[in-house]
């Protein structure tokens, strides 16, 4: 099990990378504004379970 979960992550943060080509997700997320995310991690969040890409 842990190991499909492990998979799992490593296709998402390639889709990630796929979908958002700069180094930071927040600057095409489409909650990139300071009352829509309220993350410790923004603005230079690299990972993030809240990401839609805009």
């Amino acid at each position: 099990m842990a190991l499909w979960r492990s998979w799992l992550r490593q296709i998402k943060q390639w889709w990630l990378r796929l979908r958002c080509p700069t180094e930071f997700l927040c600057d095409n997320c489409r909650y990139d504004h300071p009352s829509a995310c309220r993350r410790p991690q923004r603005p230079n969040a690299t990972q993030c379970p809240d990401y839609r890409p805009r």
